[in-house]
């Protein structure tokens, strides 16, 4: 039964490493658009007076495009965290697999 057990939790770990590996890529794809935004902000905001309510306008939207990208970086580290536990735990399982396998089926 062991056996078993040890391949279900095998399956539900590979599916919960591509569901974070999937995660992490939506917000490297976000973190992209943001970097693009920021400096497409900055082109935009060369062209005004630094005084400017526009300007002041765009500096502020850059910062809040800056806090958000603070906020993916964060996330990201925690899914990157989440995905080394993981694979610790996949490397574990597979060993206890392997383990049952040769106890089980070994000539004696």
């Amino acid at each position: 039964m062991g056996l078993v057990n040890s391949q279900i939790r095998l399956l539900y770990l590979q599916q919960t490493r591509l569901d974070l590996e999937y995660k992490i890529m939506l917000i490297t794809q976000a973190k992209m658009g943001l970097s693009k935004s920021v400096s497409d902000l900055m082109e935009v905001g060369n062209d005004f007076d630094p005084d400017s309510p526009t300007t002041k306008m765009l500096q502020q939207r850059q910062a809040k495009l800056k806090v958000l990208e603070q906020k993916l970086d964060a996330q990201m580290l925690q899914y990157q965290s989440r995905l080394k536990m993981i694979d610790a735990e996949y490397s574990s399982c597979q060993g206890m697999i392997d383990k049952n396998i040769q106890t089980s089926f070994t000539y004696r």
